[in-house]
Order: C-alpha cells, then sequence, then structure tokens
C-alpha cells in the first residue's frame, strides 16, 4: 500500500519543501497540492464538507509552484494535484506545465484532475458550472493529443486548435497518469473513459460497496481493472480499516495535514509512519 499526504500550501502553513523532505524521509510515496484560484465573496454553492468554507481555501498557493519547488528537494517521492479544476484552465498552457513538472521532477508526477464544486469560482473563469464535466473531457482529450503528438488537434466545443507544436513532452510515456476526483457513480465513468486512475474520497463513498461495482463496470466497457489505480483520499488513521481497503483492490492511501507549522504537522505525521508500519510491516 502507497501512502501520500497532503496539504494546502498557504503563507502560514508549513512549506511544501519541507513536508516533502518529510514525508520522502519517512517513506511516504507521494505529496498532494490542492487547487483553488480564488474564492468568490458570493455563495451560490455550499461547502461540500458542510458549514463555513475553511480559510484555507482562499489561502491556497498555486499547486505547480508549491509541487516544483518540493520535487527540487527530493529524489523519490511522487507530487500530485489533488485536484487541478482544469475546468477552470487553458488547456494548451496546462498541457505544457504537466509535462515541464514532469520534466524537471524526472517523471514523478501524478495528474490528479476534479471538474470542481464553487461554482461561483468556475464562473469567474468562463466556465459554465452544468458543462464543467464536458469542458473537463475536452482539456483531458486535448492535452493527450498535444503530449503524444508532434502536430497536436483537437475540435471540440470547448478546447479548439488547428496543428500546432508544443514541448516539452513528458517523461513519463504515453503521459503521466490521469487520477480522477469525484463521488460514485458519475466519476466513476468519467474514470473508465478517459482516467488511469480514481480518487473517491472515504467520508463520502461507500467504498466496500461501490469498489467491487466499479470494477464490474471497467469490465463491461473492456478495460482491465487492473489499468486504473484506487486512491482512497481521507482515510482513518486506522491500521486495519487500511488493510481492507487494500484487499479491495486499492493501492494508495492519502491523508491531509492541516495547514499548520511544523511543529504541528511533524506529530501528526508521525502517528501515520506507524500505521504505515502496521499495514506494510
Amino acid at each position: 500500500m502507497h501512502f501520500g499526504g497532503a496539504m494546502f500550501f498557504t503563507d502560514y502553513s508549513m512549506t511544501s519543501v519541507a513536508l516533502a523532505r518529510a514525508l520522502e524521509e519517512r517513506g511516504f510515496e507521494s505529496v498532494w497540492a490542492p487547487e483553488h484560484s480564488h474564492i468568490p465573496v458570493s455563495r451560490k454553492t455550499p461547502y461540500p464538507g458542510g458549514g463555513d468554507l475553511p480559510k484555507e481555501y482562499y489561502d491556497a498557493m498555486d499547486p505547480f509552484v508549491t509541487l516544483a519547488a518540493a520535487g527540487a528537494v527530493t529524489t523519490k517521492i511522487k507530487l500530485g494535484t489533488g485536484v487541478l479544476l482544469v475546468q477552470q484552465r487553458d488547456a494548451i498552457q496546462t498541457a505544457k506545465l504537466v509535462a515541464s513538472i514532469d520534466q524537471v521532477s524526472g517523471g514523478r508526477f501524478l495528474f490528479g484532475v476534479g471538474g470542481g464544486w464553487n461554482q461561483d469560482e468556475m464562473e469567474n473563469h468562463g466556465t459554465v458550472y452544468a458543462s464543467r464535466f464536458k469542458r473537463m473531457r475536452e482539456s483531458i482529450e486535448a492535452m493527450k493529443e498535444i503530449w503524444t503528438k508532434t502536430k497536436a488537434e483537437y475540435h471540440g466545443e470547448f478546447v479548439n486548435f488547428d496543428p500546432m507544436m508544443a514541448w516539452p513532452k513528458p517523461v513519463q510515456k504515453p503521459h503521466p497518469p490521469i487520477i480522477v476526483g469525484g463521488a460514485w457513480p458519475h466519476a466513476a465513468r468519467r474514470v473508465i473513459r478517459y482516467g488511469d486512475g480514481w480518487i473517491p474520497l472515504v467520508a463520502r463513498n461507500d467504498l466496500p460497496g461501490i469498489i467491487p461495482e466499479f470494477h464490474k463496470m471497467v469490465r463491461e466497457a473492456g478495460r482491465d481493472p487492473a489499468s486504473i489505480e484506487l486512491t482512497a483520499w481521507g482515510a482513518p488513521e486506522d491500521a486495519d480499516a487500511i488493510k481492507r481497503f487494500r484487499d479491495l483492490g486499492i493501492s494508495r492511501v492519502v491523508t491531509t495535514f492541516r495547514p499548520e507549522s511544523a511543529d504541528k504537522v511533524m506529530p501528526v505525521m508521525d502517528r501515520w509512519v506507524k500505521v504505515m508500519q502496521a499495514v506494510n510491516g
């Protein structure tokens, strides 16, 4: 079982450099950074977690910047976006960012993507809430063309360009794994269509109930379930629960650390080391 740690990196949290170093030293497989470009004052859509939106959502740094910094001071740990809001970004520029960070990190990037939930935020970017998932799919399809073709072109409703050339290409072939976030069953269908992995939230999905059904859907679509990596996000600090996830075919769990200073984060991280040792031996 692989273990990852995520954090909303802010100007008051532990830095991505410090967190990535500490995680790598302790045997964690990956470090993850979420994304919110901004939070509008208007609140059309409630926070999915319930209650007030946590302050770190307003304060989050750009994930490509924080992960590039983390990659520069580490050698093994993987660098993941958890998740990037691709429907709010230009597909051509995002393709270059992904390929660039994969290059400078030596092929360690994990491309976690999601369609988002904050209607106010995405509308400021010109994204229509109702069609965000179609725009997300077109963005991923277009980026795959850019990463894998000498002369790429794509013609969709939201992403459209004639033959063009763009470098660098990613180190990982054909491209970094595209790991799709979201809930059952709609996100599962998106994963099967264009993803290499799925990130279901533990708190919002009955994983023992849905993973067998997901594997059935994958086989019916003509894909091998082993080709889609499963990441349980927000896993409990419980070795027995994580062993049960492993038995379901989940290969990675990610815990989110509070955006706090090292003296508060490190004790939590060290508890997770004990969980990791209990699971993996």
